[in-house]
């Protein structure tokens, strides 16, 4: 059977050697140290829903949640902009999405499936009022419905290549897979996401909320019976994101099998 649809999107905030601290050269006239590449943090969830941060980084040898891993000049068509202009989230999707694959090593289809998630942040005000104009991806221990997150390794780099370990891989431990938080498949669970949906290509306009469900639908009957080797019986569920997921660039659905495991 079917069930009833997820509402969750990716933390919009999820090939690089790992470092430990802050460092770097700094904008003119800026006020904050512009982060090193491969610091690593011990954030929480209520840090990652800040625009900005400044968290002291840790030995990556010790236990932390997130770990940077693209730090990037933001172009000069945003030297004027206002600090909380819609285009800088935009433009920092498409980068810190992409590398965010190529880190880990995963696709689009794997990274929607992963416990692992990222983050992005920008200057304090301060110091985009005196010239900063930076902004740097994290890889996170956990995503948008994760009370806490998960510790990484010493380095998360190509953590989700060839056959990715379970701790990495999500799952759901409840009677629907909208009743209970995103867990690694490593614990007790009884639904796992097991394949995806793309719905369309970047250019396209959303198709509305019917189509994209019924469409999820109907492709996760037939892919979770066939992940499943087509049992007489079976029980699937599904995650579809909405229009502002769709404007933020995700295109794809999630099929979840039901595994009683």
């Amino acid at each position: 059977m079917a069930y009833a649809r997820g509402l969750a999107g990716g933390v919009l905030l999820a090939t690089l050697a790992a470092g430990c601290a802050l460092g770097g050269d700094d904008p003119p006239g800026s006020t904050e140290t512009r982060p090193a590449l491969g610091a690593c943090r011990s954030l929480t969830p209520a840090d990652v829903a800040e625009s900005s941060n400044a968290t002291d980084a840790v030995d990556c040898s010790a236990e932390h949640t997130a770990e940077t891993y693209a730090v990037v000049d933001l172009p000069s068509r945003f030297d004027d902009v206002d600090y909380d202009d819609p285009d800088l989230g935009a433009y920092a999707y498409k980068t810190c999405s992409t590398r965010f694959m190529e880190f880990l090593g995963a696709d689009e289809s794997l990274v929607m499936r992963t416990v692992l998630s990222w983050a992005w942040f920008r200057p304090s005000k301060e110091a985009w009022e005196a010239g900063a104009r930076w902004y740097r991806c994290d890889v996170i221990g956990g995503g948008e419905q994760s009370a806490s997150y998960v510790a990484l390794p010493r380095t998360a780099e190509g953590v989700l290549l060839g056959r990715p370990d379970d701790r990495w891989l999500v799952c759901v431990n409840g009677e629907s897979v909208d009743d209970g938080a995103r867990i690694p498949c490593s614990k007790r669970h009884a639904w796992r996401a097991v394949t995806t949906i793309k719905l369309g290509d970047d250019a396209d306009a959303y198709p509305g909320d019917r189509p994209v469900q019924t469409r999820t639908r109907d492709f996760c009957s037939d892919s979770v019976g066939a992940w499943l080797d087509y049992p007489v019986d079976y029980e699937f569920g599904y995650t579809w994101f909405g229009e502002a997921e769709w404007a933020a660039g995700n295109r794809r659905s999630v099929c979840w099998a039901r595994t009683r495991s």
